[in-house]
């Protein structure tokens, strides 16, 4: 029940910013010892529920820009499935996880903290995209996260859009690397366990996924203070899982 409601939080807070809250959920995951080959696939089905809203609602909204989607899209949808097709062991998994939570808290913890000046935006060159989203999509399929938390701070690090712009972006290249990551992941563990067991998980995300998409990321009055909460978990989570497993 409490890690329904953790995941329900979690779902709220990240769906307001496009989101979809798979390095929160794994952290979770991890710290209640569900068997790790099932950690990737539970946590990109709840990232899948989550942005499928987002997606839509930046979709009506006019916010999706393709020019500065599209090649992220062309090389993480092969690298992401091939990333979820890779068998790797439970400690490489482990360690890569942990570096993936660490990074991932950190973000979080830094990135409101910087003033960035969006007057100017600049374009993207699409070698430089198309880098990026392989290595990206090929890290989401290996450890079952979307890989947005980490795109969008390098969309605004160097401006490539509007704020709207990047999380519009963020959120479907969070769709997109769900669905191939976890078509890898299920391909390579024949679903050795039984998804329904799981369904408190996913009806919580579906409902904080479209509750924090209606919201929008200014009017949520607790956001800073979940968003701290969840960074201090993940980084907890990753230094533990590193250096204490």
């Amino acid at each position: 029940m409490l890690i329904s409601v953790l995941f329900l939080i979690i779902a709220i807070l990240y769906s307001t910013v496009g989101f979809g809250g798979g390095s929160s959920y794994i952290a979770i995951l991890a710290l209640s010892n569900y068997p790790y080959e099932s950690i990737p696939v539970i946590a990109l089905i709840c990232n899948l529920i989550v942005v499928s809203g987002g997606t839509a609602h930046y979709y009506k909204k006019g916010h999706l820009k393709w020019n500065l989607f599209w090649p992220f899209a062309i090389s993480s949808i092969p690298l992401s499935f091939l990333g979820g097709l890779i068998k790797i062991n439970k400690e490489t998994f482990l360690i890569l996880l942990g570096i993936c939570l660490l990074l991932a808290g950190f973000r979080l913890l830094v990135m409101d903290r910087i003033k960035l000046d969006y007057k100017k935006t600049k374009e993207m060159k699409p070698k430089t995209g198309i880098l990026i989203g392989g290595l990206l999509g090929l890290l989401s399929g290996l450890v079952g996260i979307g890989g947005g938390i980490f795109l969008a701070p390098i969309l605004h690090t160097f401006r490539w859009g509007l704020p709207k712009q990047i999380a519009g972006t963020a959120t479907l290249f969070i769709f997109i690397n769900s669905i191939t990551g976890l078509c890898g992941q299920l391909i390579k563990n024949s679903i050795q366990f039984n998804l329904m067991d799981y369904w408190p998980l996913f009806l919580a995300v579906f409902l904080g996924g479209q509750l924090g998409s209606n919201l929008g990321s200014g009017k949520f009055l607790s956001q800073r203070i979940i968003k701290n909460f969840t960074s201090l978990l993940v980084i907890y989570v990753g230094i533990k899982i590193l250096f204490f497993n």
